[in-house]
């Protein structure tokens, strides 16, 4: 696949772009909406556990490993930005995590999270949605960023194979979020605009991280690693524990090794 004729446009444009992509399958998954009252919970856990498998493959292979090639070529102590990067990011999810009101899929709302609010469930599921997605729209957002200082095929293949790993794993989130909303009672186009204002925040977490990676370029390699810290988190809270309840945790753990096999394969592949 020629993908040279992408770096004539400026990494800002390109991470819009992609991250519109990420945001346009999330509104694909939600639209199994029209089609679907009720999700089969194996099925369900099955695609959050792909999920998984997509995002921990991404933090290491898209971006933990290009940030420390990048701290090495620099010559900085290569395991520094890595770490501090990583950590970072995960302090920050955490923080936002006990911010931001938000109630995980399968749960009631007495087991909302953050800051107390008398919203309704309906809206807390959203944000817990919005809330995987920003990591992943500002991992993105920096790996297209990377291309200003490093504008060749090999860095652009890497960042296109990113956003399509994480437009796959948008799909079953905006299912998840769409499906249950209509089984309490919304109408299919309502939950439809739930499920897919769930991932707004991607084209703008793509945005602003490419930006601060052209803005401030020393801090890509923290950047890149900081994408990879969040995305883990949100794996680590949520997107586990969710595609493990239930009996058949089987499909969950199948789903996550294939999610993690096809983002290999993609990055492995096209970078």
């Amino acid at each position: 696949m020629n993908l040279n004729w992408l770096l004539q446009f400026n990494p800002v444009i390109l991470a819009l772009a992609a991250t519109l992509f990420t945001w346009f399958v999330t509104a694909l998954g939600s639209g199994m909406v029209f089609f679907f009252k009720n999700i089969n919970k194996k099925i369900l856990n099955s695609m959050l556990g792909f999920a998984a498998g997509v995002m921990i493959a991404a933090s290491f292979w898209s971006l933990l490993k290009p940030a420390i090639e990048m701290a090495e070529e620099s010559g900085t102590v290569p395991w520094v930005p890595a770490v501090v990067g990583f950590l970072s990011g995960g302090a920050f999810l955490f923080l936002v995590d006990k911010l931001l009101p938000h109630v995980h899929i399968g749960l009631a709302v007495d087991k909302a999270e953050g800051i107390k609010t008398h919203w309704q469930r309906s809206i807390l599921l959203v944000l817990a949605i919005t809330l995987h997605n920003i990591p992943e729209g500002l991992a993105v957002g920096v790996a297209f960023g990377a291309l200003a200082n490093n504008p060749d095929t090999g860095m652009l293949a890497g960042a296109v194979a990113l956003a399509i790993g994480i437009g796959l794993q948008n799909f079953p989130e905006g299912a998840a979020v769409s499906i249950p909303l209509r089984r309490e009672g919304f109408s299919r186009l309502r939950a439809f605009n739930y499920g897919q204002m769930s991932g707004i925040v991607e084209p703008i977490a793509g945005v602003l991280g490419a930006y601060l990676v052209l803005s401030i370029t020393p801090l890509l390699p923290y950047a890149l690693s900081f994408a990879a810290g969040a995305m883990i988190f949100v794996v680590v809270e949520e997107l586990i524990p969710e595609s493990q309840t239930g009996n058949e945790t089987d499909l969950s753990t199948v789903g996550a090794m294939l999610g993690f096999a096809t983002m290999m394969l993609l990055d492995v592949a096209l970078g």
